[in-house]
C-alpha cells in the first residue's frame, strides 16, 4: 500500500458550506459539458460543485448521511517542490500560473472523530507521490491552513496516516508547528481541549474529571477511514503506489447554491 497523506480541517458544522465553496474557488477549470455535483447538505441547503463523488457526477443527498466523499482538483500557487513535481510528470501551469494537483480526495465526515461537535474536513493525496509532495510543499500547506482560516476552522492537521504524530498546522487563529505527543500536546484530549466550546459534549462521549472531551481510547493511529481510502479506486491508468499524477477530466471551476 501506498502512502497516504493529507490535512484534515475542523470546523463548526455550521461553516461547512463556506468551506466547501472556498474549495470549489481553488477547483482547477473544467470542461464546459461536465455536470456540476448537485451536493444536499444536513439541514437541506444545495451546493452546485465543480467536483465528482466516488468518480461520478449523481446528486449527492447527505440529509441523512454522515459523511461526504468529493474528488477533486485543485490550483496551488508555484514553488520549488510543486515545479519539481509538475516538472518531472511534464504537466504545465495553468494560464494564471498556478498548477494543477488532482485527482486529491475528500472525506467530509459531519460529526468528527476527534470531537463530534465539529465537522472534519480531510482531503488526502491519491498517489505515494502526490503525498510526497504533500510534506514537501509550503505552498500546499499554506493554501490548507488559509482554508482554514477563511472558513472558520479551529485546527488544521498534517497526517501521515501512518502511526507517526501529526503534525498541528494551525490553531485557533495562529499558525504552529507542534505534534500531538508532543510536549504542548501529548494526546489528542489535550488538543480538543483548546478548540472553543470543546467542553460541550455530547453524551455519546466521556466527560474527563476536567470536563474535557473524548473518546475512550486514543484516536486510531491511521487516520479515520485510512482503510477506505487505502482502497479508493485510483483514476483509470493509475495506482495508489504510483508516482504518477493522476488525471482527472478538464471541468469548469466554481460552487453556486441552490
Amino acid at each position: 500500500m501506498g502512502l497516504i497523506y493529507g490535512y484534515d480541517i475542523y470546523l463548526r458544522p455550521g461553516n461547512v458550506a463556506r468551506v466547501l465553496t472556498r474549495l470549489a474557488a481553488l477547483a482547477a477549470p473544467r470542461a464546459p459539458a461536465a455536470p456540476p455535483l448537485d451536493v444536499t447538505l444536513p439541514g437541506g441547503e444545495r451546493l452546485l460543485l465543480p467536483f465528482t463523488s466516488h468518480l461520478a457526477s449523481e446528486p449527492v443527498d447527505c440529509s441523512t448521511s454522515s459523511t461526504l466523499e468529493l474528488d477533486m482538483s485543485l490550483l496551488f500557487d508555484v514553488d520549488d517542490a510543486l515545479r519539481q513535481y509538475a516538472q518531472a510528470r511534464g504537466s504545465e501551469p495553468e494560464a494564471d500560473g498556478r498548477m494543477r494537483i488532482g485527482y486529491i480526495y475528500a472525506t467530509i465526515r459531519f460529526a468528527s472523530v476527534l470531537h463530534p461537535g465539529y465537522t472534519s474536513v480531510e482531503c488526502w493525496a491519491a498517489s505515494s507521490g502526490m503525498s510526497r509532495l504533500f510534506a514537501q510543499s509550503a505552498n500546499v500547506r499554506q493554501a490548507f491552513t488559509d482554508l482554514t482560516a477563511a472558513c472558520g476552522g479551529v485546527c488544521c492537521l498534517f497526517d501521515t496516516g501512518d502511526g507517526a504524530p501529526e503534525q498541528v498546522c494551525w490553531l485557533n487563529g495562529e499558525p504552529v508547528r507542534e505534534t500531538v505527543s508532543g510536549p504542548r500536546f501529548p494526546d489528542w484530549q489535550a488538543l480538543v481541549a483548546t478548540w472553543s466550546d470543546s467542553e460541550q459534549c455530547p453524551s455519546k462521549r466521556l466527560l474527563t474529571g476536567s470536563g474535557v472531551c473524548r473518546t475512550s481510547h486514543a484516536r486510531p493511529s491511521r487516520r479515520p477511514g485510512s482503510a477506505h481510502k487505502s482502497n479508493k479506486p485510483a483514476p483509470p491508468g493509475q495506482s495508489r503506489e504510483s508516482d504518477a499524477t493522476p488525471l482527472p477530466p478538464q471541468d469548469h471551476a466554481g460552487a453556486s447554491r441552490r
